[in-house]
């Protein structure tokens, strides 16, 4: 059973820091891609950020310099540290594993029920 579990959205003021967990069960972690993906009201869901089971970081260009992801195998967990929150990344925050093995199928993705970060006054 898969199972993506996020933590540690809220509220907090701009400029200010949050860290985002993510604690995955039912996969082999380390061979996953893992990511951060959120959703804002009225927008399309996109990516944040992503770290690969090589562990190579890719950002997007709205959070670079801002936020890092990491991830911590041996605990099945995957981090979005965000530093100089702005008002414009609240959004729904959620994971993602992507088990990108499947050569015929294609990728296999898995996703957390997400987390609410609020970025406001």
């Amino acid at each position: 059973q898969v199972q993506l579990v996020e933590s540690g959205g809220g509220l907090v003021q701009p400029g200010g820091s949050l860290r985002l967990s993510c604690v995955a069960s039912g996969i082999i972690f380390s061979v996953n891609d893992m990511g951060w993906y959120r959703q804002a009201p009225g927008k399309e869901r996109e990516l944040v950020a992503q770290i690969t089971s090589g562990a190579s970081r890719n950002y997007a260009d709205s959070v670079k310099d801002r936020f890092t992801i990491s991830r911590d195998n041996a605990r099945k967990t995957v981090y979005l540290q965000m530093n100089s929150l702005k008002p414009e990344d609240t959004a729904v925050y959620y994971c993602n594993a992507a088990d990108r093995r499947y050569i015929f199928t294609g990728t296999r993705n898995y996703w957390g029920q997400g987390t609410q970060v609020t970025v406001s006054s």
